[in-house]
């Protein structure tokens, strides 16, 4: 690993002041209106109350952000010649790769650091290793999801790439039960996309699997659905990766 261009690849990325408020501002904006300034907030739930229950959905929401933007600005910039440009330098395949998977998990703790800072500071309450536990969850599930971001940039080797992945994520988003609470058939749907899994596993050590519905109805969901959910859409993502880097090898 190059510490070097890693520090370059962070420097480039905090000057991207845009980039930055979709991965961290925004999600924690949505946190304050959503979770910190709503009188249910204080309402308990499993180990802590609501206003914790959204602050790590919005953990989730962001952190997932970040990690797209880097595996798809990874993948198009192999694409577009850097690959061969790093080529003609001593520096290995594995070290880049290294290095982008140091640069995602920095780039992914902002949210989490700045959301859980604003959770400690307005409100939200819970048993300490329920934070613990859900920032480490939602950090490891965020890492797969670079997957997510490496198949479109593979699949549109262009800028607007990054942009169609991360944009896509607010459709899985509200699909996937982390800005809403979902009820009947929704819910059902939701159970198949993509970031339910996620954002089910990053609650489960707050709710233990218990959730409320939009009409108010409790119900207990076991901890195989979630785990099912991010196996197979990991193995998905992985899959589609390898065979879209194949195919662009043929093409050149």
């Amino acid at each position: 690993m190059n510490p070097t261009i890693i520090g370059l690849e962070l420097k480039r990325i905090g000057r991207d002041y845009v980039g930055l408020f979709f991965i961290a501002v925004l999600p924690a904006f949505m946190y304050i209106v959503f979770g910190a300034a709503q009188t249910f907030g204080e309402e308990d739930i499993g180990r802590g109350n609501v206003a914790l229950y959204i602050m790590i959905s919005m953990a989730v929401y962001g952190a997932v952000t970040a990690t797209v933007s880097i595996g798809g600005q990874a993948a198009v910039e192999r694409q577009q010649g850097w690959g061969r440009q790093l080529g003609l330098t001593p520096l290995r395949d594995s070290s880049y790769v290294a290095g982008k998977a140091i640069i995602a998990l920095a780039i992914a703790l902002i949210p989490i650091v700045l959301i859980y800072g604003i959770g400690i500071s307005t409100g939200a309450e819970g048993e300490t290793w329920v934070w613990f536990a859900s920032a480490a969850i939602v950090l490891f599930g965020a890492c797969l999801f670079a997957l997510y971001g490496l198949i479109f940039g593979l699949a549109f080797r262009s800028e607007s790439a990054v942009g169609a992945a991360s944009g896509s994520l607010v459709i899985f988003a509200f699909l996937g039960n982390i800005f809403i609470p979902l009820s009947g058939v929704m819910l059902t749907i939701a159970k198949f996309t993509p970031l339910y899994g996620m954002v089910s596993l990053a609650r489960y050590p707050l709710t233990e699997g218990y959730s409320v519905d939009m009409q108010g109805n409790l119900a207990h969901e076991s901890l195989w659905v979630p785990l099912t959910n991010v196996a197979v859409w990991t193995i998905i993502m992985a899959v589609a990766t390898v065979l879209l880097a194949r195919r662009g090898r043929e093409r050149q």
